[in-house]
């Protein structure tokens, strides 16, 4: 069942709202998106701060700090020697993919953008959760004298400066991924590093943040309430930097980097990004501030022939809900999907989101094509049939953005939208970029478990 919301303000219709309770796929597309070229955006409201834009100045200057941190990274994380200190996933083009989710060559190229491989954290979260503590650990240097600018970074790594940070705190809360990111880079650097997390993220992220001595702290609820509780006891605490990813700009500008890389990478495998060669590009959807961050940077990065497409699951669909019937003020409504009857459970847990994240829906209003929902039993499809067409394994919340070109290619509301870009002869020759997010240190046994469960799934869907 497909449903096209109406607008981002206004009341939403009653089979819409039947439709999100029942916890069946949507696709809403933005009707707010500007066709234009890039323009810097004001991001203050949604903060409750004082006028503030970010540009492509922003994210080079987030690109800047990975550059100088390079050095460093290569020094503390061994993996990273090879790159250099920069952390980057490879872009791979499957044409076998395309057939595996029921897309042929008319709609294109099919591409996968693999940030379930991005070294060090394993996730799409080494992005923005390294970039923001290098940030601060940047910034505690500089004013502690550990170095001055146009240093070497390594001296970062020495004893005193270890033992400087060792007085610091960095706390974040997560569902998983993001605490694994800054935990493992906070802990790397010296600082005192803690993760808060709801009661019923998986296991085995918890033990691995304890491996690395990260300390875990556990609250009974939601990822919401586990972010409130961090976020209070961190303002306690003059010495805490508490990691936001609901309200970070750092997050965002060190996810927004990755368009830099993507630019390179699309030009040395001979993807041209126009008006006749369109780039979609599906990226899965938590609390919104990763997916964001990197829908930003293409578009300033690629310009307006660049759409992307958010994937949310049914049952935590919060940036849809926020784009439907919220507004980007601090002050303004916030909704839930808890609003809508849905529990917010589902095997992509690192999507358990109930509410939205205000930045990052104030950096999306006028950018975002749209969003889709997907059900559990499509994700577990998907980590099957993605292994099978490629030998790719990745946790089920990291395949939500394969169903994305079923929705425009095959959907009602994916060709009125086709249409409206006046793209209607131009989707031979698009790619469709499919971001995967995470999986990487997802245990054997819990993977295998997510295969069985997606094989079956496909066997059962088979006349």
């Amino acid at each position: 069942m497909t449903t096209v919301l109406s607008s981002p303000l206004s009341p939403a219709s009653q089979d819409l709202r039947e439709t999100l309770r029942a916890a069946q796929p949507v696709l809403w597309i933005n009707p707010l998106q500007r066709l234009e070229d890039p323009q810097p955006v004001e991001v203050g409201h949604a903060l409750g701060t004082a006028a503030r834009t970010i540009s492509l100045a922003d994210i080079q200057a987030s690109q800047d700090r990975f550059d100088r941190f390079a050095p460093l990274l290569a020094r503390l994380f061994p993996e990273l020697a090879e790159s250099n200190g920069r952390i980057e996933s490879e872009l791979l083009e499957t044409p076998a993919l395309a057939a595996a989710v029921g897309t042929g060559a008319a709609g294109g190229r099919m591409m996968v953008k693999q940030d379930h491989l991005l070294p060090v954290a394993g996730s799409i979260k080494a992005r923005g959760g390294i970039h923001e503590v290098l940030e601060h650990a940047e910034a505690l240097a500089l004013r502690a004298g550990l170095i001055q600018p146009g240093d070497d970074y390594r001296l970062l790594a020495e004893p005193a400066a270890r033992a400087f940070f060792a007085r610091h705190s960095v706390a974040v809360g997560s569902t998983g991924n993001l605490g694994l990111s800054i935990g493992v880079i906070a802990s790397a650097l010296g600082f005192q590093a803690s993760v808060h997390m709801s009661s019923d993220a998986k296991a085995w992220k918890k033990d691995r943040l304890r491996q690395r001595g990260v300390t875990v702290v556990e609250h009974e609820g939601d990822y919401a309430q586990a972010v409130a509780q961090g976020r209070a006891q961190a303002q306690a605490d003059p010495l805490a930097h508490f990691v936001d990813d609901e309200r970070s700009l750092s997050l965002l500008l060190g996810y927004a980097a990755a368009a830099l890389g993507l630019r390179r990478q699309l030009a040395e495998q001979g993807v041209t990004v126009d008006a006749r060669h369109p780039l979609f590009v599906y990226l899965p959807c938590g609390v919104g501030g990763a997916p964001a961050g990197i829908a930003f940077g293409i578009r300033q990065v690629l310009g307006p022939h660049a759409h992307c497409f958010f994937a949310e699951p049914t049952q935590s669909p919060c940036v849809l809900v926020q784009m439907m019937d919220g507004q980007d003020g601090a002050q303004g409504p916030h909704p839930s999907v808890y609003d809508y009857g849905l529990d917010n459970r589902t095997e992509a847990d690192g999507l358990a989101v109930p509410q939205a994240s205000l930045l990052a829906s104030a950096v999306m209003r006028g950018i975002l094509g749209g969003v889709f929902t997907v059900e559990d039993a499509t994700l577990l499809a998907h980590v099957y049939r993605l292994e099978q067409s490629t030998g790719l394994q990745v946790e089920p919340s990291a395949t939500a953005g394969l169903s994305g070109p079923a929705w425009l290619l095959g959907d009602a509301a994916g060709q009125r939208y086709v249409d409206r870009h006046g793209l209607t002869g131009s989707m031979n020759r698009a790619t469709h970029l499919v971001w995967t997010t995470g999986g990487l240190f997802v245990p054997p046994e819990q993977y295998r478990d997510f295969w069985q469960q997606g094989q079956a799934l496909c066997n059962e869907a088979r006349p």
